[in-house]
């Protein structure tokens, strides 16, 4: 069973829930997961900069964080910084959903094993990112 929430803790109105829930359960049944719970949290930019200066030693704003927490069933959290979305969004030209879905999906990646230090990983979950969004 996929279960793929989304739990909006950022204090701020959005769309999307159904689509990153679809995105995220297509990247995992693409990678052929059929047993998995994945929490997506929405959070402020303030919020995520904690966390991130918390558990990663950074101190500014990032879009999302993921945090694995078991590897079989794959059990794991993905926070998204709703502010940061939507300035990418008007960055990259993209409406919110999508670019929410995106990041929904890139932390699903994460918990898949892949990794984004090197410029050839990013460009490889930039492509599965695309595969897997089900929002425009």
């Amino acid at each position: 069973m996929l279960d793929v929430s989304v739990t909006n803790a950022s204090g701020a109105r959005y769309r999307g829930q159904r689509e990153m829930i679809a995105s995220v359960q297509k990247a995992l049944k693409g990678h052929k997961v059929s047993n998995a719970k994945v929490d997506i949290v929405l959070l402020s930019d303030s919020r995520i900069r904690t966390l991130n200066k918390q558990y990663l030693k950074h101190d500014y704003a990032t879009d999302v964080i993921t945090f694995p927490l078991e590897d079989q069933p794959l059990y794991g959290e993905i926070y998204v910084s709703l502010e940061t979305a939507r300035r990418q969004a008007k960055e990259y030209q993209v409406t919110v959903v999508n670019e929410l879905c995106r990041l929904a999906v890139h932390g699903a990646l994460h918990l898949l094993g892949y990794d984004d230090a090197e410029k050839k990983d990013r460009e490889a979950m930039a492509t599965l990112e695309n595969k897997y969004i089900v929002s425009t």
